[in-house]
């Protein structure tokens, strides 16, 4: 690991805010979450839409989302966790998949993959979950690194069997548990899938400039998923 220090920082980070989230008011940490639509709750009696004023009156916690203008909610949520059991599981996945992608990426187009991959994860939930469901977790962003890790492995003519088995038992695991949020372990993915044939198979000639214009076009999709998501829900 000593040759991986991206990973080792991004596991810092999620660590961090892990510890943070246990001392934080509420209200902070929905701030940090992604949801589409501001949404109050109130005790005894559940999660609903309602403005801040009348929230408060009623001794509830209100918290806007992303339509609202909580826009950083589409990266925070990638980098928040609330259960031991979750962050643990996400960065040991992290530990196992990132050092390799990140010797084979090098350490910025590694940190441009986590990032655009875990925001990808925020684009389809913005999309398809409930607009007052709170989400959070870094798994999109670890989905999207193993896509990755699948294309470029197969460019290379690397074995792809047990990636392939461990992505198809991971989605197993997300589409039988209605708490796992499968579209940001599908959206995650997908920009993985994306990302990484952008890198294995840009051609020689002009590569660099090519590679970073794939990876624009990327971003672009997202950016347009989440400004036409706004513009709906508004």
């Amino acid at each position: 690991m000593s040759g991986a220090p991206v990973t080792l920082t991004l596991i810092g980070i999620n660590l961090v805010v892990f510890l943070l989230a246990q001392v934080v008011s509420t209200p902070v940490l929905y701030d940090l979450m992604l949801h589409a639509h501001s949404f109050c709750t109130l005790p005894g009696f559940g999660t609903g839409v309602g403005d801040q004023a009348t929230c408060v009156a009623h001794g509830g916690t209100f918290s806007r989302g992303v339509a609202d203008g909580a826009y950083w909610q589409l990266l925070t949520s990638v980098f928040t966790h609330q259960e031991l059991l979750h962050v643990a599981l996400n960065m040991f996945s992290l530990w196992m998949i990132g050092p390799l992608l990140e010797v084979g990426l090098g350490r910025a187009r590694y940190l441009i993959t986590y990032l655009l991959c875990g925001l990808a994860g925020s684009a389809l939930v913005y999309w398809a979950a409930s607009p007052i469901l709170p989400t959070l977790g870094a798994s999109g962003a670890i989905f999207g690194l193993l896509g990755a890790l699948i294309v470029l492995f197969a460019r290379r003519g690397l074995q792809i069997q047990q990636l392939v088995v461990v992505a198809v038992l991971n989605f197993v695991l997300t589409f039988s548990n209605s708490q796992i949020s499968w579209q940001a372990h599908v959206g995650g993915f997908v920009a993985g899938l994306a990302v990484g044939a952008v890198f294995a198979y840009t051609p020689g000639v002009r590569r660099r400039g090519l590679q970073w214009a794939g990876i624009a076009a990327v971003a672009a999709v997202v950016v347009v998923a989440v400004v036409v998501r706004t513009m709906q829900l508004n």
